[in-house]
């Protein structure tokens, strides 16, 4: 499966607001990314919550990754076309 870079960003959005809805709910203030996963598993009591939260952490992470990837892609063909009508 191949999304586009809009389609990525949709998703991202979409993993974003529902892991904002987990954070706000369980008041997750972690002081720094690292402790993220366990100020989560310290205050999120429902089970299902809690793996809804790593799963929203996982996709984002992937999501991220190729949404990076995608657009260092489309940098590089964007200097490659400019560089084409320089020659």
């Amino acid at each position: 499966m191949t999304l586009s870079y809009s389609d990525t960003r949709k998703k991202l959005d979409q993993i974003t607001a529902e892991m904002l809805g987990l954070i706000r709910k369980y008041d997750l203030d972690a002081a720094s990314p690292f402790d993220v996963i366990e100020v989560a598993r310290a205050k999120i009591t429902d089970q299902s919550d809690y793996i809804r939260f790593l799963e929203l952490s996982l996709e984002g992470r992937i999501y991220g990754e190729y949404g990076d990837a995608l657009q260092k892609q489309i940098d590089e063909q964007a200097k490659a076309e400019a560089a084409k009508k320089l020659n």
